[in-house]
């Protein structure tokens, strides 16, 4: 049992990591971004549709990736240009993208239509047709790219931002941007990039969903994995290392509860259900905002104000 549910742990958390890290990119830059639950329900759709026209997962997590950036567009240039108030624009892309990915599914498939599946994403040891009960080697090759991908995301991360001086630039425009402004950065780019990049990997974590861990599409896939996202980069106190560990540990209440549901133990499953919910509540009001994040984040940037 343990082993399957470390097992579990690792898919589980991958979609949590790339949506965390969407977010770390977005607050390193000072744009508090509580839409990632719709870029994901958006990327999930777009990249579902994809794998199932092209008969390919890859490019439905491309085009997942796509869908994200455009959509984040909305957020960018009404916070970043407009300077309007992110939370609000946030909720606006929970409530406009999971909305707009049913209505295409709906208008695509029709009302009432059979559920539809596509193929998975093949994982290294079927690539390698390697076959293995061991449990080090189920870890490290039974695991389709994206996991590897996001992985390697976090390792980039914490050496982009802790030893590149592009990162250093990037991590002053959330913390001082006027700052950061003096010194010749400009500001209004690296937030937009943000936004990019926000956008991109938000949308490759919801075509995980749909390319890699489940092979159809539903509404509400997402199932929270976005608010889960955004209260690891507080758990991880806005490093790369520390949101890579919060997700595991997220990842390993969903496992979890789903290993317990099987075991059924007469209770009924939705308390199983709660309990990366609930792990979430707790973590966050034990940890409180002891360590508050970059200290430019939430607030617009007018840059003739001095």
């Amino acid at each position: 049992m343990i082993s399957e549910v470390l097992l579990s742990t690792v898919r589980m958390a991958t979609p949590l990591i790339f949506l965390a890290l969407a977010e770390l990119y977005s607050q390193r830059a000072g744009l508090v971004h509580i839409g990632l639950e719709g870029l994901a329900a958006i990327g999930s759709l777009v990249g579902f549709l994809v794998s199932l026209i092209t008969g390919s997962p890859m490019l439905g997590v491309v085009a997942g990736a796509a869908a994200g950036i455009l959509t984040n567009m909305i957020f960018a240039y009404a916070t970043i240009t407009l300077c309007a108030e992110q939370i609000v624009y946030g909720m606006a892309i929970n409530i406009f993208a999971p909305a707009l990915a049913a209505f295409i599914y709906r208008v695509y498939f029709g009302a009432g239509s059979e559920l539809v599946q596509v193929g998975l994403m093949s994982t290294l040891s079927q690539s390698l047709g390697i076959q293995s009960n061991n449990f080090i080697v189920q870890l490290f090759l039974d695991q389709t790219p994206m996991v590897y991908l996001a992985y390697i995301l976090v390792i980039v991360t914490v050496i982009y931002f802790n030893r590149t001086k592009s990162g250093l630039n990037y991590k002053a425009v959330g913390e001082y941007p006027k700052a950061a402004a003096t010194l010749g950065i400009n500001v209004i780019g690296v937030k937009y990039v943000a936004s990019i990049l926000c956008g991109a990997l938000a949308g490759m974590g919801g075509a995980y969903l749909t390319t890699c861990y489940a092979n159809t599409y539903v509404d509400g896939n997402v199932a929270g994995r976005g608010f889960i996202a955004l209260a690891a980069v507080i758990f991880g106190r806005w490093t790369g290392g520390g949101v890579l560990l919060a997700c595991l540990f997220f990842g390993f209440c969903d496992a979890l509860q789903i290993r317990l549901q099987v075991g059924s133990f007469g209770i009924p499953y939705q308390f199983f259900q709660m309990i990366p919910y609930v792990a979430t509540v707790i973590v966050l009001a034990l940890l409180g905002m002891k360590k508050a994040g970059p200290k430019g984040v939430g607030k617009a940037y007018l840059p003739e104000e001095r």
